[in-house]
């Protein structure tokens, strides 16, 4: 083997995606890496949130990633009916490797963490210092022989007619969206931890800009934020659509709005690949591994000494975020008005 290219061509590879949303989506450049360099290949995807990559042309199967036990092991046995020769693992944890042992891959590939390297037949040496994680995933598939050119992820928008595109307008509708107005998505949660959230009156003082600005903002966001959602709504004028939704509508909601404003979180990652113009800030975590790529994406941060500090809860009055202000937000997520007026 030269280069990380195996003696043999596979005729299945299976991918083990991350558990994150957003880890998600940055490696889809590396399954587009894959696929160029063995585009004859059979390609499995397996993991919690592989349904939002389906219809993109990067694989042939995909196999959801249950939180369940008994589901879980069901779903390594459709797995292994699979028969991958090539697995490439893209979490560092042991059980990941120990998957793909059990699906029959000659050739398991990840880094070399977790206790995991006699699972492993390519155990890799995690980059030091640390990469942007999308260059770390590409690490990976470049040892697999992937043949790495893009490194922004990208993603096939569902079309204006697509029924979850109509279910969404019609959701955005009834939440009192103004019909051809300019709407700009504020999302509220973080699974992270809440470290990574404005400040909620930073929020609602840039949804009354918003309004001032005629643009409607409207909340979005997972059940657990409905309390933080009333909040907001409570203190100024927002549209709010925190649990209303549903994961499988994300990519359609996030191609609906004009920008998005978010924390360090997946959805970021998700709008910026479908081409949305995303105002990611970023506090508690680095910009510099994990910010969101391509030409609809911006950062903003306010410079602090302890940042960053990848605390989950800050312990002190949230310097970082409560710094970034709303306006200089409203002005980064307004580029995008000409484009959706």
């Amino acid at each position: 083997m030269a280069g990380g290219v195996p003696e043999e061509m596979p005729d299945a590879i299976a991918v083990r995606l991350p558990n994150w949303l957003g880890d998600t989506v940055m490696a889809v450049p590396s399954i587009r890496a894959l696929r160029a360099a063995y585009p004859a290949a059979r390609v499995l995807l397996v993991g919690p949130w592989v349904s939002l990559l389906a219809g993109q042309g990067l694989a042939e199967s995909f196999v959801t990633y249950p939180r369940a036990w008994g589901a879980r092991l069901a779903m390594t046995d459709a797995a292994r009916r699979f028969a991958p020769d090539v697995a490439v693992l893209l979490p560092n944890s042991a059980e990941s490797a120990l998957a793909a042992w059990y699906w029959g891959a000659r050739r398991r590939i990840g880094f070399a963490a977790g206790g995991r390297e006699l699972l492993l037949t390519d155990a890799v040496a995690p980059p030091q210092p640390g990469l942007h994680q999308i260059d770390e995933y590409l690490m990976l598939a470049e040892r697999a022989g992937g043949v790495t050119g893009e490194r922004v992820p990208y993603l096939a928008a569902p079309e204006a007619d697509h029924e979850d595109r109509r279910e969404t307008r019609a959701l955005l509708r009834a939440a009192g969206a103004r019909e051809g107005g300019v709407v700009i998505g504020v999302h509220l949660g973080a699974a992270y931890g809440p470290a990574k959230v404005w400040p909620l009156e930073r929020t609602a003082e840039f949804c009354r800009l918003a309004h001032a600005a005629g643009v409607d903002a409207v909340l979005l966001g997972a059940p657990v934020d409905a309390a933080a959602a009333a909040s907001v709504a409570a203190a100024a004028p927002a549209l709010n659509l925190v649990g209303r939704d549903r994961p499988q509508l994300l990519p359609a909601l996030l191609s609906e709005v004009a920008a998005l404003v978010s924390g360090d979180t997946g959805v970021a990652h998700l709008a910026a690949a479908l081409g949305t113009r995303v105002v990611t800030l970023f506090g508690p975590t680095d910009p510099a591994l994990t910010a969101p790529r391509g030409a609809t994406a911006a950062v903003l941060a306010h410079p602090v000494p302890c940042s960053p500090c990848f605390y989950r809860v800050c312990p002190i009055e949230h310097p970082c975020l409560r710094g970034i202000e709303p306006a200089a937000v409203l002005e980064r997520a307004l580029v995008a008005r000409a484009v959706h007026a």
